[in-house]
């Protein structure tokens, strides 16, 4: 295991009712800045709850922080939150409400430009303080110090590192007026999270290794189930939590890392708008091929822990992909870029954009452009 420091600070308040809690939480001399999305908690009481227990508190909303969330769009909710006075921030929605309002408390106080602060590279150095209720499993923001952010103008979309949240509030019942692609696309992402972190080299941790299986391994159990009862609570619990364990450093501690599918779907992302965990779903699978002989003890254990595999480790490797591909088909995605119209320019711009930013992602930062193009060609 590798030398590792570890801190995470956010309090989680987990279950059915927490958001009446927002009343104890924040304190009564703050003027807050609630962030939401399209208006979807607007019919899911989400909207209510958060309202009614904010009542004694001064609020502004500020509306429409899109999927993938835009520096275009983050802008305008700074000029606001500086307008009115505000000092902390309330993110009410999924992962890209909260990862907007991470930049947006992050550019307040900041005296250039929010893109400049994704770009940099760099930790701002003061950040408003933020908490949020999360309402769609999947990224992980609510208890994590990252966001991604997209730029609409020059079709990019980059990580960004800020604070952490001060708490968050997870109410499974909130799940349930999802839509079905955008719960699969939740478990795609988390599974993926998952991926990014264990799917490596072999004896690092087989504390962290155990861990991240268990996550995988409750993934494929309660997947199918939730496509047949998405109003389940305990299910949806489960989800929920897997999705904030999966990226909250926990099964990261003293272990090498990936995160070159999620680099590759980034620009999947940004180039056509592209859902996140669809594109995870397509690149993963051409990810583990292309990467078979580096990973291949990995994947191996992988396949035989998770899905049963037997036989040589080429074999259980070679199943292992196969039952990934085949867990996304069954959540409803595809796991072809013909599905999503991607085609040969696409894979040509995202090669020339990692060359010429000169990145090279994964465990052995050798998934260069070069490699990119053949992990996006074997998914064509």
């Amino acid at each position: 295991m590798n030398n590792f420091t570890f801190q995470n600070p956010t309090k989680i308040l987990f279950g059915k009712g927490m958001i009446k809690r927002l009343t104890q939480e924040i304190p009564t001399d703050k003027k807050i800045m609630i962030t939401f999305g399209g208006g979807s908690v607007r019919t899911n009481g989400v909207y209510e709850q958060v309202t009614t227990a904010l009542r004694d508190h001064r609020f502004v909303e500020f509306w429409g922080i899109e999927p993938n969330p835009k520096v275009e769009t983050l802008r305008k909710a700074v000029s606001l939150a500086r307008e009115r006075g505000v000092d902390f921030l309330l993110a009410v929605g999924g992962g890209s409400v909260l990862d907007g309002t991470k930049l947006i408390a992050s550019a307040i106080p900041y005296s250039g430009d929010a893109w400049e602060l994704v770009t940099s590279g760099r930790r701002p150095q003061e950040v408003l303080p933020f908490a949020s209720v999360m309402t769609l499993p999947a990224t992980g923001s609510e208890m994590n110090n990252g966001a991604v952010i997209s730029n609409g103008e020059t079709h990019e979309k980059f990580p960004f590192y800020t604070n952490y949240p001060l708490f968050s509030i997870l109410d499974p019942e909130t799940t349930f007026s999802l839509p079905p692609f955008q719960i699969a696309c939740g478990l795609a992402d988390t599974f993926v999270h998952v991926m990014e972190q264990y799917l490596t080299t072999t004896g690092q941790s087989p504390l962290m290794d155990r861990w991240a299986e268990g996550i995988l391994s409750t993934l494929v159990e309660i997947a199918p189930a939730i496509r047949k009862e998405p109003h389940n609570y305990q299910l949806m619990a489960d989800f929920m939590l897997s999705a904030t364990l999966a990226l909250n450093g926990f099964i990261a501690m003293g272990v090498t890392q990936d995160w070159s599918t999620h680099m590759i779907g980034h620009e999947l992302t940004a180039l056509h708008g592209i859902t996140h965990g669809q594109t995870l779903a397509i690149v993963l699978p051409g990810t583990m091929r292309v990467l078979l002989p580096q990973k291949l003890s990995k994947l191996a254990q992988y396949g035989e822990r998770v899905w049963g595999a037997q036989g040589s480790d080429k074999e259980k490797a070679a199943l292992a992909i196969d039952r990934t591909e085949a867990f996304f088909r069954s959540l409803g995605l595809a796991t072809r870029l013909s599905e999503v119209n991607v085609d040969e320019e696409t894979i040509a711009e995202i090669e020339r954009r990692f060359e010429t930013r000169g990145v090279a992602f994964g465990e052995a930062n050798n998934v260069t452009g070069a490699v990119a193009r053949k992990i996006l060609e074997s998914v064509r």
